[in-house]
């Protein structure tokens, strides 16, 4: 038997938003969750220790970076990925099709599968569904994705048509290969910015049955209109009783949107690569603290954040730091980052529990919109 579940406490009147925790072999999570990207097995620049002190409950890698570096053999010599980087708590790990897309050289997609060159020393590498299944079940993620293909945007519909079929003939191909039964298989839904091809893969997906859904090739360009139409149409149409996550989107005014639209799951670089760039996301807006008029600035980057960074350090220490590249101040500006957003999840769910996410949604929104990209 799976150690997963997905139990729903308390839905919205007024949106499709719900409150909800997940439970895996190696703990729950609240929903709707905000996943650190730890790509390569680390969050960049914050230990474990420090991910726990900012609340992360669940953190996201990815199966094609690992297979690239440091190897499957590797982590397969740990006993898995939760060793190999020292969290205990759950991870998720992606399948690779969108990094396939997006960093791989001279690739060639057909129906048995992916060839390409690794973006890291050249060698060619072929990708199957199988392959891709075998990879996640060696890592040990609790929740693994099924390999699917992602297209750019804009992309004709025939091409979106033929992707569909392709994703979904994957989809078949991971869930018939996956036999870890202590590990999840989400689908993923695609179709590129066409909504019946959207409804077509939705359809498809969930006949194949998996223990969650996630809304993929979003954040590949388009606008964000376009992106919130494609959520706010396909999200509430997902099985109610299993999560939803929304693949690679993650600026705060995104995820409220979805989340209205009854999106649980999220993950998103933004925060860490903010971060190491000197960008922090505030209670105000987004403070560039590299900026020269921040080199007398006294105040820490948040008046109203509780965090580490910004009960110890001014803007005029951050901003020497970033400018001179110290670690340190990459560091601080990403543990910040992470607090905020993990913090925004939980501003969420308490407004969900109160009955309140409207008033709180349409607060933030009116504020922010044009402050927090």
């Amino acid at each position: 038997m799976k150690s997963f579940n997905f139990i729903i406490k308390r839905k919205d009147v007024k949106t499709c938003a719900r409150l909800g925790k997940v439970l895996t072999p190696h703990g729950c999570f609240e929903t709707p969750a905000f996943m650190p990207v730890g790509t390569q097995a680390t969050v960049k620049t914050l230990s474990p220790q420090e991910l726990k002190d900012t609340g992360a409950q669940i953190v996201l890698s990815n199966a094609y970076h690992l297979y690239i570096r440091p190897g499957l053999e590797i982590i397969k010599k740990h006993k898995g990925l939760h060793r190999f980087m020292a969290w205990d708590g759950p991870i998720l790990t992606d399948s690779g099709g969108y990094q396939v897309f997006s960093l791989a050289r001279l690739r060639k997609i057909t129906t048995e599968g992916a060839t390409f060159n690794s973006h890291f020393d050249g060698r060619l590498i072929k990708f199957t569904p199988e392959k891709v299944i075998k990879a996640q079940e060696v890592i040990g993620s609790d929740i693994a994705m099924v390999f699917d293909e992602c297209l750019a945007y804009p992309s004709p519909k025939s091409d979106v048509k033929k992707s569909v079929d392709l994703s979904i003939n994957w989809a078949k191909r991971s869930k018939k290969a996956h036999k870890m039964k202590k590990q999840s298989l989400f689908g993923i839904v695609q179709g590129g910015m066409f909504l019946d091809l959207r409804k077509e893969s939705l359809k498809r997906t969930v006949d194949i049955g998996f223990d969650g859904y996630a809304i993929g090739g979003l954040s590949v360009g388009e606008p964000n209109k376009l992106q919130y139409e494609i959520v706010s149409q396909i999200a509430p149409l997902l099985p109610v009783s299993q999560p939803r996550y929304l693949m690679g989107v993650g600026y705060p005014v995104d995820i409220l949107q979805a989340v209205a639209s009854g999106v649980d799951m999220f993950d998103c670089v933004v925060p860490t690569r903010f971060g190491r760039n000197g960008s922090a996301f505030t209670n105000n807006g987004i403070v560039v603290v590299r900026n020269g008029k921040y080199a007398k600035d006294m105040k820490p980057l948040d008046p109203r954040c509780e965090c580490y960074t910004c009960k110890n350090f001014s803007r005029s220490y951050l901003r020497h730091l970033i400018n001179c590249n110290e670690i340190l101040g990459s560091r601080l500006v990403s543990y910040h980052n992470i607090y905020f957003f993990l913090s925004f999840m939980k501003k969420i769910r308490e407004s969900i529990n109160r009955g309140t996410f409207s008033i709180f949604k349409n607060n933030f929104l009116h504020k922010f919109d044009k402050k927090m990209r």
